[in-house]
This record gives C-alpha cells, sequence and structure tokens, in this order.
C-alpha cells in the first residue's frame, strides 16, 4: 500500500502562512518568504522539491485551492493553466464542484465527504505511488490528528512570523522520529517518520 506523505515549509514558530490571508494574497503577511529555498536555491534544495512532487496523488484544503472567502466557481487554482502536480488533486470542501481538469494532467476532484474519503479516493488514483497531503494547516492537522500521515517531512525556513495559520496547534501528542536532516542557508528539511 503506498504511503501517505505530508511536505510543508514552516517558519521557526510554527506557521505555514502569515497573518491576515486574503484571496489576493493567500500566504498572508510575509508568508511567500517561506519559500524562498524553492526559487532562490532550486539546485541546493532539488531532492526535496523532488519529494514534493513525487506523488501519485495529492490532498488539499479548500483554502489551500481558492483561498479564504467567497468560492468562485470559475476559479482554477492558484497555479495557472499547468500546476505543479502532474497528478489528480483531490480538494476537501463543502460544496459539491465538478472536476477542473487542467494541462500537464492535473485535475482538481472535489470532495464533499470527509477525510477518509478523499484518501481512498487519492489511493486508488496515486496507483500504488505515495499520496502527498499538500495542505494547508488545516488539512495536515486533520490527518495527523487522525493518525494518516505516515511521513511527516517539514521545510523549517529561519524566520519567524509572529501569528498566521500555525501546524500544530490541536494536533495533540505525535511521536515522531526524525530519519534524516539537511538543508541549505534558506531552509532545515527534516523527515519524519510518524509512529503509531
Amino acid at each position: 500500500m503506498s504511503r501517505v506523505t505530508c511536505d510543508l515549509t514552516i517558519s521557526l514558530d510554527g506557521f505555514v502562512a502569515g497573518p491576515n490571508q486574503t484571496p489576493t494574497d493567500p500566504l498572508g503577511d510575509n508568508g511567500e518568504l517561506l519559500h524562498r529555498w524553492q526559487f532562490e536555491e532550486p539546485e541546493d534544495n532539488a531532492a526535496a522539491l523532488e519529494g514534493i512532487l513525487a506523488a501519485g496523488a495529492y490532498i488539499m484544503g479548500r483554502n489551500m485551492f481558492a483561498g479564504p472567502g467567497e468560492w468562485d466557481a470559475e476559479w482554477r487554482g492558484w497555479w495557472g493553466e499547468d500546476p505543479p502536480y502532474h497528478a489528480p488533486v483531490f480538494v476537501l470542501t463543502h460544496q459539491q464542484r465538478p472536476p477542473v481538469q487542467m494541462r500537464g494532467g492535473t485535475t482538481f476532484n472535489f470532495v464533499a465527504d470527509g477525510i477518509e474519503s478523499a484518501l481512498a479516493q487519492a489511493r486508488k488514483a496515486a496507483g500504488g505511488k505515495d499520496v502527498a497531503i499538500a495542505g494547508g494547516a488545516q488539512t495536515a492537522r486533520q490527518y495527523l490528528s487522525a493518525g494518516l500521515i505516515d511521513e511527516l517531512r517539514l521545510h523549517i525556513a529561519p524566520m519567524i512570523l509572529g501569528a498566521g495559520e500555525r501546524l500544530l496547534d490541536g494536533v495533540g501528542n505525535l511521536n515522531l522520529e526524525p530519519t534524516e536532516v539537511s538543508g541549505t542557508r534558506l531552509v532545515t528539511h527534516v523527515r519524519y517518520r510518524v509512529i503509531r
């Protein structure tokens, strides 16, 4: 059976997004700075980037797909017509809508009947490859709290956001075993096995 992984970039104080998230600024104040390592040091972080995009299917929350606030029925995601996933993506939502097909093999499928249903659909679509919980924080918290993530990969940016969307609030006691640590001047990658 495929593993369930989760890759998230966080600040030193545990936030995956800054305060004041809006549809035009989905990562909030200074949230974009978390991801400098992906754009300023792609060669030095090639293995981590490859790992993020190696899954056979992805799961994300509605806010990661469309941001907070009103749902625009014409919205097709933040990533343009060729999103980086190149695989099926299952979006947790309370509003059912038809799948949105994009270039490069990405199809956004909308799941309104819970995290277990989304995971079952993603496993089937992944064809034996891993399923990645892509975020945001609330979605990752739900899967961590339910004990459904096998490997948590945190990419820790050396910055303090001070407020925003914190990753582990309310998750409870996780038993994590670090299995790999690497990094550059803009990020420290820590891979954890989730022990059940």
